[in-house]
């Protein structure tokens, strides 16, 4: 928290919720599509497994720095999984 007055901290405490709750978007996205594809290839991930999964983690997420989002074709789904047995 930088600012020293009231409104700019919480305007900046409202920016940061707003990207806490679209990494939890983004992640509860991509952990679903990961349990139906990991189902889908026959390996049994059960109810309990997955009750035990959590969108909460961010560390795949830098927040520090400037960014800049451009509109992106919003009928093309989920990008694909990343595969650690190929390279980049």
């Amino acid at each position: 928290m930088r600012q020293r007055y009231r409104e700019g901290m919480e305007d900046q405490l409202g920016s940061l919720g707003l990207a806490l709750n679209a990494v939890i978007w983004w992640n509860s996205l991509y952990l679903d599509a990961a349990v139906k594809h990991l189902r889908a290839q026959g390996f049994p991930a059960t109810d309990e497994m997955c009750a035990r999964l959590s969108p909460i983690c961010y560390d795949h997420i830098n927040f520090l720095g400037r960014y800049a989002f451009t509109c992106a074709e919003l009928n093309t789904g989920l990008r694909p999984f990343h595969d650690p047995t190929t390279e980049p």
